[in-house]
């Protein structure tokens, strides 16, 4: 048998009113034995290549044969071999999991016998014999996806085409998902991992590189990264504000890429760059005379950055329409012995916690941990069930409505109207916070500028991008020019170059005085964050800098833990350890 299971050639295919095809002249194929990573933006054409593969699309050229049939003729023969977990969720929430998995059955027609021990063997695969009776709707993102993991197994598939299965889920179901994708390779399955996340790409065997439709690379992840060796580098422990630094770093000539990361900044050289260092001078950048260089490895995410030409900056065009609010160093958001009980359950269990002014503070932990209802009681859209929440001073249980009008929520899933147009959106947003005529109108064509919205002003919010629906949210929630911003997973799916958008943004508020508290599953987003609360089964279970809970996680055996290893280790010590 050929290790070869799909192979595709000068692939292209279009829709009616693009203006360029959504694949141009694919060349490629997809092999057993490892995890193939489809890497790419948002819009690069990813979702269409897996449909294609599936049969779900009809090519407009090229050549193209899955499992050595053609899908334009052998769909069917396609399907009864094919495993597909589609972008979202394909499951119904008000059915259990046992009838999500019965209904899936019936389609691929898995019958009698073979099907009791299938699904006896699939439920103990994804660890969800416990919750059989649990509705789909109920479960935590992680479990989701191994639901939809399991269905997809359903009559035992030669291949498996995942669609950005980590988008959403913390990193130990992430782990747990991958460690278990990687047993199904074992076992003969060929397997394609779609994602935005370039810390997933990294560990796959090899990886589909798209943008805007094109095939920009195929090979090994290291094979991508190795013309980065010599131009990563720590800057270290910089004194003074890491924001400004970052955005003073990224209008130079030389530099192609930074973040944050902790008490570094990590920055990466373009290939023309005249001097690189240890010999390029920090001040060179602004930072402080003593400040000193350390080489880094090169990751996947740096060598897609840099071979699309760089990041995008780190001026934010936001922050420069914001007035400045002065820093007094006075707490603006706080919680004490915060509580939410839903009958018998505890969401949030005595949380307490104090956030200053100018500060961005995290909110981390697992899928179902009570990150997103401790950040609605903070809004004032939950009331607590015991303790207190404040934010400038206002009490939450008694004066909401007036703090509200203070802060700025981005929620978790989408608060905008899907079929209102995207003008529509944003003028309802502004009205909610009490902006009228002139005012409003200007407001809102100020936001379409900077977020780059004026092609779809008109245009059904529904029918936009992820990264252009995750812009329209932020413009909404800042209208009003608030003191405080609660985003809630604000990034989640979206590709690199986006998320560093969205943080210059966020990090240009912050040096204008406005406090950011923010959840994420992505923990290199984490080390933008001045401190970090870990959640865990409602508690607060740690507290600090992204370094300081680091410094937890560090071992004899690995003294520079990475934020996931952290973020792990923590949620596995508390489990270890109750109490």
């Amino acid at each position: 048998m050929s290790d070869v299971v799909v192979s595709f050639e000068n692939l292209s295919k279009s829709f009616a009113g693009m203006a360029t095809p959504a694949l141009a002249a694919l060349t490629g194929e997809i092999r057993r034995g490892f995890i193939t990573g489809l890497v790419g933006p948002d819009g690069a054409g990813k979702t269409t290549l897996l449909r294609l593969i599936a049969g779900l699309l009809v090519p407009s050229s090229g050549r193209l044969t899955t499992l050595g049939y053609d899908p334009l003729h052998e769909a069917a023969a396609i399907h009864r071999e094919l495993g597909y977990m589609p972008q979202k969720f394909g499951l119904y929430e008000d059915l259990s999991v046992l009838e999500n998995l019965t209904l899936h059955a019936d389609l691929r027609n898995v019958t009698g016998k073979e099907r009791a021990e299938t699904f006896g063997r699939l439920l103990a695969f994804t660890d969800l014999q416990r919750f059989t009776d649990r509705f789909a709707g109920k479960l935590s993102g992680g479990m989701k996806q191994k639901l939809g993991l399991a269905c997809a197994l359903l009559g035992n598939p030669r291949l498996l085409l995942l669609d950005e299965p980590g988008v959403g889920v913390d990193p130990i179901s992430r782990r747990e998902l991958r460690q278990m994708v990687e047993r199904l390779v074992d076992d003969g399955i060929a397997v394609v991992w779609s994602t935005a996340y370039l810390e997933e790409a990294e560990l796959c065997g090899t990886t589909l590189v798209l943008n805007e439709g094109q095939l920009i690379f195929t090979g090994p992840p290291q094979t991508m990264t190795a013309p980065l060796l010599g131009r990563c580098w720590h800057l270290k422990n910089p004194a003074g504000s890491k924001r400004r630094l970052l955005a003073q770093a990224l209008s130079h000539p030389s530099i192609s890429d930074g973040t944050i990361q902790g008490h570094h900044l990590r920055l990466t050289f373009r290939a023309n760059a005249p001097l690189l260092p240890p010999g390029f001078p920090p001040e060179t950048l602004g930072a402080p005379p003593n400040t000193s260089w350390a080489p880094v490895a090169p990751r996947f995410e740096d060598a897609f950055i840099d071979r699309l030409g760089g990041g995008p900056g780190g001026d934010s065009v936001l922050a420069q329409h914001v007035p400045t609010i002065p820093n007094d160093g006075n707490v603006v958001i706080e919680a004490r012995q915060l509580t939410k009980k839903f009958g018998d359950f505890t969401a949030t269990d005595a949380v307490t916690f104090a956030v200053r002014r100018g500060e961005i503070y995290g909110l981390l932990g697992p899928n179902g941990a009570g990150k997103s209802t401790t950040f609605k009681m903070m809004c004032g859209l939950l009331k607590p069930t015991a303790g207190h929440a404040a934010v400038v001073g206002l009490d939450l249980r008694h004066s909401a409505g007036k703090a509200r009008q203070k802060l700025g929520y981005m929620a978790q899933k989408f608060s905008l109207y899907g079929n209102l147009t995207v003008r529509r959106n944003l003028e309802f947003f502004s009205g909610i916070y009490g902006l009228t005529g002139n005012q409003q109108r200007d407001k809102t064509a100020t936001m379409a500028a900077i977020f780059h919205l004026e092609p779809f002003l008109d245009a059904k919010t529904d029918s936009l991008s992820l990264g252009f629906k995750q812009r329209l949210a932020l413009a909404c929630a800042v209208m009003h020019e608030p003191d405080i911003l609660f985003l809630d997973e604000p990034t989640s799916g979206v590709d690199p170059i986006t998320r560093r958008e969205f943080w210059t943004h966020i990090n240009g508020l912050v040096e204008r005085g406005v406090t950011v508290m923010v959840t994420t599953h992505f923990m290199d987003e984490a080390e933008y964050c001045d401190r970090i609360g870990l959640v865990y089964r409602g508690k607060l279970i740690a507290e600090g800098t992204p370094d300081q809970l680091k410094s937890l996680a560090a071992t004899s055996s690995d003294t520079e833990p990475t934020m996931e290893d952290a973020f792990i280790a923590l949620i596995q010590g508390t489990d270890e350890h109750p109490g």
